[in-house]
């Protein structure tokens, strides 16, 4: 039995009817992999090309944990997988890979085509609300029923876009059974910021491009990187900020508050900077000198005024320095509900090599049910095809030795 129609679980149901076994699949909404579809609706990154040492430390903590399931089923693994289906792949500018496409639809459909020719029988508008060992209840039609099987996988998701599926309420049947769960909570993700009144009305909605952050770990290392966001009414959002959603959150739940540094000229070293702003012409207005030597928008501009007065930036000496190092601080993480995925979940204590519940023998948990996180860029994805594939062997085996 497997409970959750999304890529781990179905990644788990391909694996064990491949090997002779009989799957059921059990979802709670009408149709599978509904948060996979909406996520390829604007481009369907789904793993990424980057050399496999550096993908594995996608993961932060949990890389040694993710990694036996990630060498097993590798991101090459999985763009040869989808080859199989009929789909080609080819990576983009940034080594993130794509269905030649670009879309989830057509990967989805031939993929479940092959499942349900292979046996795989489907069971929609079923949702769990009781769990033991080898037995779960389901609601279905407003009637509740209690299956049973010889094993069960669990792949209900973390807790974002619950409209799609992936709404948590499983985590009260774990702790029910005694399994430990770390508290769900949003990760590539937007944040509040209290910025003034001023860049709100004139900037909320500007892009932030070219820009590198910069965040000092509790350890000391920093954290580098270049890309764009966008600045909101009450914070930012945006693939720069989502990158350090990890480190952001980690430091607001410790202190209240996150602060990153802002380099608004990433490519110019601070000589080249100061060279370039030592270019003045008399009665020239600051933002249009700034705007010719710099190219700044009014965004970057407003940035400047945010954290730093006039006398603080009168030589361009000053200047180069308060424009490559503007503090943006955040005091809250957007709500679980509108994020793009979740941390938090089973605990690497509460499993075995394989993802079986310890507590619940039989009883197997897969992709972001479990308490790992990853940014965008296919690391999501491919984690959660990796843990899928490693559960379905985990259950073939674990069967394979109750027979004897």
């Amino acid at each position: 039995m497997v409970i959750g129609a999304g890529p781990a679980g179905l990644m788990a149901a391909e694996v064990i009817q491949s090997a002779g076994l009989s799957v059921e699949v059990f979802d709670a909404k009408p149709s599978a992999c509904r948060k996979f579809l909406l996520a390829g609706v604007g481009g369907m990154n789904i793993t990424h090309a980057e050399p496999y040492d550096d993908f594995l430390t996608r993961y932060y903590d949990k890389s040694a944990w993710l990694e036996p399931s990630i060498k097993a089923f590798t991101p090459t693994d999985l763009r040869q997988w989808i080859h199989e289906l009929g789909i080609e792949t080819f990576v983009g500018t940034s080594g993130r890979v794509f269905p030649e496409q670009m879309k989830a639809a057509p990967l989805l459909r031939n993929w479940l085509k092959r499942l349900k020719e292979s046996g795989v029988t489907f069971h929609m508008r079923h949702r769990l609300v009781g769990l033991e060992e080898r037995a779960a209840t389901f609601e279905h039609l407003g009637e509740t029923t209690v299956l049973q099987a010889d094993a069960i996988v669990l792949a209900l998701g973390g807790a974002s876009w619950p409209k799609l599926g992936s709404d948590g309420k499983w985590v009260p049947l774990l702790e029910q059974n005694k399994v430990d769960v770390a508290p769900l909570e949003s990760t590539n993700c937007g944040f509040y910021s209290n910025w003034s009144d001023y860049l709100k009305q004139q900037c909320a909605g500007a892009p932030l491009k070219g820009v590198e952050f910069s965040f000092t770990l509790p350890d000391g290392e920093t954290v580098s990187r270049k890309g764009e966001c966008i600045v909101t009414a009450d914070g930012m959002e945006g693939s720069l900020i989502y990158a350090y959603s990890k480190y952001l959150r980690d430091a607001i739940n410790s202190s209240d508050k996150a602060t990153l540094q802002i380099n608004l000229i990433p490519d110019l070293s601070r000589d080249q900077l100061i060279q370039k702003l030592a270019k003045t012409k008399a009665k020239e207005s600051f933002s249009k000198y700034l705007k010719r030597t710099l190219k700044l928008d009014a965004a970057k501009i407003a940035l400047l005024y945010e954290h730093y007065s006039k006398h603080e930036f009168d030589t361009p000496e000053k200047l180069a320095q308060c424009l490559q190092n503007i503090p943006a601080c955040f005091y809250k993480v957007k709500p679980i509900e509108e994020v793009i995925s979740s941390a938090g979940g089973v605990l690497e204590n509460s499993v075995d090599d394989f993802f079986m519940l310890n507590r619940l023998p039989g009883v197997f948990c897969a992709g972001e049910m479990l308490d790992w996180e990853a940014p965008t860029g296919g690391y999501l994805l491919t984690a959660c095809f990796a843990t899928g594939h490693r559960v379905g062997h985990g259950v073939v085996n674990w069967l394979k030795k109750q027979s004897l």
